[in-house]
């Protein structure tokens, strides 16, 4: 009797699952170590903190190749054909993508915090601490590691990841809340988490490769882009894409502190950090579905792969209508348990970045889609469009409308990116068919 394989819906699905069970324990810690810091520092010196970490952040996007979507999009087809040299060579190129991010990274983060400090709103004396949280930007902008867990579906692995960065954080912010410590111990919290999560993910991809024995004949030195047509200009798109979207997240950050001040940046980015949690479980589907997507784009599923889109699409929006009905029944309550009755004045500005959160969930298979099918540079091109819109009219509506500004242009946006993702996606997608139906038939 033969094995049946699990369809690529149950498939995705699985492995979403396997990253909720880690997922629903991180959401649970990183809740407790925000609330421990927002209760130690109190609003003023969180908005402080949470602004350093949204400008190493920013860098670390600005400066990040997104070398995890290469690694899948180029050797997905090497490792379904058993192609160990062609394998390792795109894995040398993502590396060598690793650190190029790396050292621009840092290098802009230091530079950035001594000399721009002022204009970021932190206080006098904090740019030589900001300077040294850079140093997390490094590890940042890796992400090979976590592309080849991708690709060999050990999502089980994954898991782990951000709740070892949470629960190194947790235990470094109690210590800190003991201590009564000040907030350069609390950044050094921050930055311990995001370097053990980086050595966890590297150490799981080295056993991997070694137990695939695809570090046989492995060298640093040789061949990177030969023979992999396109890679750089897709490199390139992916990385822009990428560093297009932090316009939505680090920047908006940055902007409503220096336009509003740390407090109000406290209550933006507690905001986010529940709303984020709530979109997390359904937006897990995205890691699962770009391996899958580029499997069936390589033996050539286009069908299968609109149906995949269209079925994950329906339980997206299922998903973001019981997310948008919880912040506006329970986000207050929600936050003044969690953070503290001081930071309820945040439940407004949430229910506006769930909603933005929500059309994300709806709408998240377009994006993977036009990357699997090598078309990241449309993706990067409606992404450009929405984000110079977005860019021109923040700064006028924050300083018009405060918080709720920041959060009707962060909904805005994210309906305009649904709408250009889908018509580029269904634009690619016609042309693939065209090409299919021309291409002449083996007799």
């Amino acid at each position: 009797m033969t094995d049946v394989a699990p369809s690529p819906l149950k498939k995705v699905l699985a492995n979403a699952g396997q990253l909720l069970s880690g997922r629903v324990v991180n959401a649970i810690i990183g809740l407790a170590y925000i609330a421990l810091t927002a209760r130690s520092l109190g609003a003023e010196m969180m908005g402080v903190l949470v602004i350093i970490n949204a400008f190493a952040q920013f860098l670390g996007e600005v400066a990040h190749f997104q070398s995890w979507q290469t690694l899948i999009t180029y050797g997905a087809g090497p490792l379904l054909e058993n192609d160990k040299r062609r394998f390792q060579q795109v894995l040398r190129f993502t590396l060598l993508l690793d650190l190029i991010s790396a050292v621009l990274g840092i290098l802009l983060g230091m530079l950035g915090a001594w000399f721009f400090w002022r204009q970021l709103s932190w206080p006098e004396g904090m740019n030589g601490y900001g300077a040294l949280y850079a140093l997390s930007i490094g590890v940042m902008t890796s992400a090979t590691g976590v592309g080849l867990l991708r690709l060999f579906d050990r999502f089980r692995f994954l898991a782990a990841e951000q709740a070892i960065s949470s629960f190194v954080r947790l235990v470094g912010c109690a210590i800190c809340a003991v201590t009564q410590a000040p907030i350069q111990y609390f950044l050094l919290a921050w930055a311990a988490g995001t370097f053990a999560a980086f050595f966890y993910i590297a150490a799981i991809a080295i056993w991997d490769l070694k137990r695939k024995g695809l570090l046989s004949g492995f060298t640093v030195m040789g061949p990177t882009s030969k023979d992999l047509p396109g890679v750089w200009r897709f490199a390139m798109a992916t990385n822009f894409s990428g560093t297009l979207d932090v316009g939505f997240t680090h920047v908006l950050t940055m902007a409503v502190g220096a336009l509003l001040g740390p407090a109000q940046a406290a209550l933006w980015r507690i905001g986010k950090q529940v709303a984020d949690g709530m979109a997390k479980p359904a937006r897990l589907m995205v890691p699962a579905l770009y391996p899958e997507l580029a499997k069936m784009r390589a033996s050539g599923g286009q069908q299968a792969m609109t149906k995949l889109a269209v079925q994950i699409a329906l339980i997206g929006g299922a998903a973001a209508g019981v997310l948008l009905l919880v912040s506006l029944v329970s986000g207050r309550w929600i936050l003044e348990t969690v953070m503290g009755p001081g930071f309820g004045a945040a439940a407004g500005v949430m229910n506006w970045q769930v909603a933005a959160a929500a059309i994300g969930v709806m709408t998240l298979p377009l994006e993977p889609m036009l990357v699997s099918m090598r078309a990241a540079g449309a993706a990067m091109m409606v992404r450009l469009v929405v984000v110079l819109t977005y860019l021109a009219c923040l700064v006028p509506l924050i300083r018009t409308f405060g918080l709720t500004g920041a959060g009707a242009a962060l909904v805005a946006s994210a309906l305009a990116m649904a709408i250009g993702m889908y018509f580029m996606a269904r634009r690619r997608l016609a042309r693939l068919a065209a090409e299919e139906s021309s291409a002449p038939r083996p007799t």
